[in-house]
């Protein structure tokens, strides 16, 4: 299924997580599993966190881009309107290449 990925943007161009494992490098064309690394100040909920559209107003957009992603094994997740609505903790993901800056 197709979902999006706001991702961090790092000074030498490659992308990551925003904040759980936050040293991982994504990359694009490639399935990346699941995995839990659970961290101080945030709900242990393993999985990749994407949204059902490129819109998460809760969140800063400075130095960050969204992904279109494909996703598999993945669970709803209902959240505010706020927060962009629907979102998908999936357990497999891929960056298919379609990435645009946030801001």
């Amino acid at each position: 299924m197709r979902a999006f990925k706001l991702l961090r943007k790092r000074k030498d161009g490659t992308l990551g997580p925003l904040f759980i494992n936050k040293k991982q490098r994504v990359e694009t064309g490639k399935w990346l599993k699941a995995e839990c690394h659970p961290t101080p100040g945030f709900t242990v909920r393993p999985g990749w966190h994407t949204t059902h559209k490129p819109d998460a107003p809760h969140m800063k957009t400075e130095g960050r881009v969204w992904a279109e992603v494909e996703i598999q094994k993945f669970e709803e997740f209902k959240k505010p309107a706020r927060q962009g609505g629907m979102w998908f903790i999936a357990q497999k993901m891929k960056l298919t290449g379609l990435i645009w800056d946030a801001e």
